[in-house]
């Protein structure tokens, strides 16, 4: 698309989502089309096609079709979540704070991965040899996704599922096994083939209560996966009896995790859980720790918009 073009696209666009905005689009959305990032080339051929589709409502990293996600540069497409900053900001601390080694390695499990942002970020940062992911989603878009980015990243995948501890130091790369899994179900530990105790255990479940999902811009709820984001799906959670006051809240992910870390022996001794929630869900996930798990060394974590978003236990 010539320069003659842009003045006609950027007013198009500026009356859809601002001048401010558009004009960063626009320059994002030529760098996508001349300079891709490797491997990951943009899910349109020209300027004004892009735009058009913007212009409907399209996210802008589906048309894009990439994310960066701290140093990694991750595949995206519908209707698999798009990693948010304050994730990536949350995932990169969480990084700094872990020091494994080939000599000792780290365990661990992230559930609901999406894109598998997470665990593949720490395996970016993290020596070879010295993590070693499992990563669980419902979706098996989500799944596949994972899968293409594990690649795009340079990351092992092992293929025989999840590996275990014991056979760690047969393995000089960093790993990640994806699992198609429902999590909410009775039996899920079994039946996911999860190799326990995890050192690290992480997720950003869904958490959007059902009244705010009914308010998010068409460019979310009509892109996104909902699994990815109500935290009060219909009927009742399996194996589980929560509170509709609890569930109304976007909580009934929280009161899994924490039955899955406190009746399940998932976490190690030494073991770090990080769950990002929703603004203003921070001390209720705190006090469903308290109350299903024996941690009780738990941090809250805000994010760089100064909201509480990270609940970090111990035990």
């Amino acid at each position: 698309m010539g320069s003659r073009a842009a003045p006609g696209l950027l007013a198009q666009l500026s009356r859809a989502i601002g001048r401010e905005c558009a004009q960063n689009e626009l320059r994002w959305m030529r760098q996508a089309l001349e300079h891709p990032p490797r491997r990951i080339p943009p899910t349109a051929h020209a300027l004004d096609e892009m735009v058009a589709r913007r212009i409907r409502g399209e996210p802008l990293q589906y048309i894009l079709g990439s994310q960066p996600f701290g140093p990694l540069h991750l595949a995206v497409r519908p209707p698999v979540l798009i990693p948010r900053p304050e994730t990536e900001d949350w995932a990169i601390r969480l990084a700094r704070h872990l020091h494994p080694s080939p000599s000792r390695p780290l365990n661990i499990l992230d559930l609901g991965t999406g894109t598998g942002c997470i665990p593949l970020l720490f395996c970016h940062a993290f020596p070879q040899g010295s993590a070693h992911s499992t990563a669980v989603d419902i979706s098996q878009d989500a799944i596949r996704l994972a899968v293409d980015n594990a690649r795009l990243c340079g990351v092992e995948l092992p293929p025989d599922g999840p590996l275990d501890r014991d056979h760690f130091p047969a393995w000089n790369e960093n790993t990640f096994t994806p699992i198609l899994a429902d999590l909410m179900h009775p039996a899920f530990v079994r039946r996911a083939g999860l190799k326990p105790p995890y050192d690290v255990i992480t997720s950003n479940p869904p958490y959007i209560p059902k009244h705010q999902y009914a308010r998010l811009p068409p460019s979310v709820k009509d892109y996104e996966d909902a699994r990815a984001l109500l935290g009060d799906g219909d009927g009742p959670p399996s194996a589980l009896d929560i509170p509709r006051s609890e569930r109304d809240k976007g909580l009934t992910f929280y009161h899994r995790l924490a039955e899955l870390v406190g009746q399940h022996d998932l976490l190690g001794p030494d073991g770090v859980l990080a769950l990002e929630v929703g603004e203003g869900q921070a001390r209720d996930v705190a006090a469903i720790l308290d109350g299903k798990t024996r941690l009780r060394n738990v941090d809250i974590w805000r994010d760089p918009w100064d909201i509480e978003r990270v609940v970090v236990a111990r035990p």
